[in-house]
């Protein structure tokens, strides 16, 4: 089961609504990090009001949260950006994060092969179709890549 939060409606296109990722700083040194493309992120999705992260813990139970978008604690927000749109209704996209929460447990989290960036890259994908962008993720795979 989720935790929920105060859900608040948006305009909808065309009976389209809008999926945003909401990118988030770890570290004060991403101000000069990120203009190499080296930053260090959290990022969660944001569909119907709600946002949706990724997070670990030490039980075997869903490791995905809702929350208030942009309003992460320990979290420097950094930027929104449009990924796409979804026809999806909030029952359906809670189905979806039901069945992610098998997959993603709190005890699976792994910064760099299971992090709150690859499950918003697998929501995307499921809701628009199209991935986040590459930088967001680039050190986690530089790190994975240089340990092979």
């Amino acid at each position: 089961m989720l935790c929920r939060g105060r859900i608040s409606t948006m305009p909808r296109k065309a009976g389209l609504v809008p999926v945003h990722l909401n990118v988030y700083d770890l570290t004060s040194m991403n101000g000069c990090a990120h203009w190499l493309g080296i930053g260090v992120y959290h990022s969660g999705v944001e569909v119907h009001g709600v946002e949706y992260a990724f997070g670990s813990h030490e039980n075997a139970t869903t490791g995905i949260i809702e929350g208030e978008p942009k309003e992460w604690k320990g979290f420097t927000f950094r930027k929104q950006i449009l990924i796409g749109w979804t026809e999806m209704s909030l029952r359906e996209i809670r189905g979806i994060m039901e069945e992610l929460g098998e997959y993603y447990k709190g005890t699976s989290y792994n910064m760099i092969t299971r992090n709150c960036n690859h499950f918003c890259n697998d929501v995307c994908i499921r809701l628009t179709g199209k991935p986040i962008p590459n930088w967001i993720n680039r050190l986690a795979r530089s790190v994975c890549c240089s340990v092979e």
